[in-house]
C-alpha cells in the first residue's frame, strides 16, 4: 500500500525542480536551467522520493530513467504549476512584450499547411514569442501528458477527459496520378480505385488514414506497390507512373502541381483536430495561441 503522500513537506519550487529534471534527464542542466547549484537540485530530489517513497530516477548507464511514480508526479506537477501560474500572473496576456514559449506537436500535413501561417500570424502580434514544433507522429497524446508539448493539431480524436478538442475542419480525401495514367480521364468509381497500385503513406507506421479504415471495414483490400512514411516528395513518386497516391483534399493543392487530382469514391473525410490539457486550458497566453489557430484556419480556408 501507497504510503500517504505529505503536501507539507515538498514545495513548487520543488515540483518545479523535478518537472526539468525529468524534461531534460540531467540535474546538471536542470540546475543550469533553474540557476541553482547542482548540489540544490540533488537534494531537491531526495527530497521528493522521501515524499513520494519511490527512487523516481535509476540510472541506467549514462541515462536518468524516470519511474512510473515520477512519471505520474510530474503529469500532476504540470498541472499544480500551471494553476499557480495562472492565480500568480496578470489577467490579461501582453503579446506585444511576451516572450513565452509555446510548442506545438504536429506532423508533415499541419507543418505544410497550417504552422507557416500561423507562426506569421502569431509573431506580427508578438514578436519575441518562442514557438516549438516537435513531431507528433502517432503519440501526440503523450506528448501532452508529458508535457512536451503545449498544443497538439492533427487528425486527432480527444481520448478521455484529461483532454480538451476543438474540430478545426474537416477534409476530404482525393486521389493524385500522373495525367498519362489511363485511369486519369475523370470521377472514379471504386471499383476503378481499387484496381490502380497506389502508393500508401504509413506516417511512420502506426497511423491508419481514415480511408483506409472505411475500406477495410467494407472489406476491401487496395493493392499497395510502395509505402512511404511521409507525404513529402510524393509528387516525384508517382510522376511518369501509374502509381496513385490518397491525401487529403487540402494537402492535394500544396503537392499536386502537374498531376490529375480527383476524389476518392470513399466517404471519409478526416477532421483535424486541436487538443490541450486542462494544464494550459485556462492560460491567457494558450488562450490566444488557440484562438490563433482558429483564426489562422478560417484565414486560409
Amino acid at each position: 500500500m501507497r504510503k500517504p503522500v505529505d503536501i507539507m513537506a515538498t514545495d513548487f519550487r520543488a515540483l518545479e525542480v523535478l518537472v526539468r529534471v525529468y524534461h531534460l534527464g540531467s540535474f546538471t542542466r536542470a540546475a543550469e536551467e533553474l540557476d541553482l547549484n547542482q548540489s540544490v537540485v540533488s537534494y531537491t530530489i531526495e527530497k521528493l522520493r522521501g515524499v513520494f517513497d519511490d527512487p523516481l530516477f535509476v540510472r541506467e548507464g549514462r541515462q536518468l530513467i524516470p519511474t512510473p511514480r515520477c512519471e505520474e508526479v510530474v503529469i500532476a506537477a504540470g498541472d499544480l504549476l500551471a494553476q499557480f501560474a495562472g492565480i500568480t500572473a496578470a489577467g490579461a496576456f501582453n503579446s506585444s512584450s511576451s516572450t513565452d514559449t509555446i510548442t506545438i506537436a504536429c506532423n508533415y500535413y499541419e507543418r505544410a499547411l497550417i504552422i507557416p501561417h500561423l507562426v506569421h500570424a502569431m509573431r506580427a502580434e508578438a514578436p519575441n514569442i518562442k514557438i516549438e514544433i516537435v513531431d507528433a507522429s502517432y503519440l501526440g497524446h503523450d506528448k501532452l501528458m508529458r508535457m512536451e508539448a503545449d498544443l497538439l493539431i492533427g487528425p486527432f480524436v480527444q481520448l478521455g477527459a484529461a483532454f480538451y478538442s476543438r474540430t478545426l475542419y474537416e477534409d476530404p480525401y482525393v486521389c493524385m496520378m500522373d495525367p498519362a495514367n489511363p485511369a486519369a480521364k475523370g470521377p472514379l468509381s471504386l471499383e476503378q480505385y481499387l484496381a490502380l497500385e497506389h502508393v500508401y503513406i504509413t506516417y511512420g507506421g502506426n497511423w491508419k488514414s481514415r480511408y483506409m479504415q472505411v475500406l477495410e471495414a467494407q472489406g476491401h483490400a487496395l493493392s499497395i506497390a510502395m509505402r512511404t512514411p511521409s507525404p513529402a516528395g510524393i509528387r516525384n513518386l508517382i510522376s511518369g507512373t501509374e502509381l496513385a497516391v490518397t491525401v487529403g483534399a487540402r494537402l492535394s493543392r500544396h503537392l499536386g502541381e502537374g498531376l490529375f487530382l480527383t476524389p476518392c469514391p470513399v466517404e471519409a473525410p478526416v477532421a483535424i483536430q486541436m487538443v490541450w490539457t486542462a494544464r494550459t486550458h485556462e492560460s491567457a497566453m494558450h488562450k490566444w495561441v488557440r484562438n490563433h489557430v482558429v483564426q489562422t484556419v478560417r484565414a486560409t480556408a
